[in-house]
């Protein structure tokens, strides 16, 4: 599995990140480009802790699904979403690349004993699931644009 600890991911994610311009169209899915770059940049700043989202007492937060859903196939589309990583939209398309490009990296760079916030889905993730999530995130919504 692909994950964001790794300097592979990340790359091939940056690469496609450059094929994206703020006018593709949406292969599927409700949110235009800009809002999609607004929304996976914010869900990366709550992987690393800095912006909050309220916890939802799912299912999906107990194993096995949550690792079914994890570690599994590709997220199915139009999956529901924190609405805190919903509503803003990226004004500025070149800043917000790069903010996404210093998100990676940033969370990248966390110490391996540093801990990781619990995840208003899924709760409590282990180092390797944050990673995995991640990626499979962002994975997805490019995939969504087509890139």
């Amino acid at each position: 599995m692909k994950n964001l600890w790794e300097s592979d991911a990340r790359q091939e994610i940056s690469q496609r990140l450059d094929r994206l311009k703020p006018d593709t169209a949406a292969v599927w899915g409700r949110m235009n480009t800009r809002q999609m770059m607004a929304h996976v940049v914010d869900a990366l700043r709550m992987a690393i802790g800095d912006l909050k989202a309220e916890e939802k007492k799912l299912p999906i937060r107990f194993t096995p699904l949550k690792q079914l859903i994890i570690y599994g196939p590709p997220f199915p589309k139009n999956a529901p979403t924190a609405p805190e990583l919903m509503g803003r939209q990226a004004d500025d398309w070149d800043a917000e690349c790069a903010r996404l490009r210093e998100l990676m990296d940033s969370f990248a760079s966390r110490p391996r004993d540093m801990a990781l916030p619990r995840h208003p889905a899924f709760g409590q993730l282990s180092r390797r699931a944050w990673g995995v999530l991640s990626y499979k995130h962002l994975d997805h919504h490019f995939r969504q644009f087509g890139v």
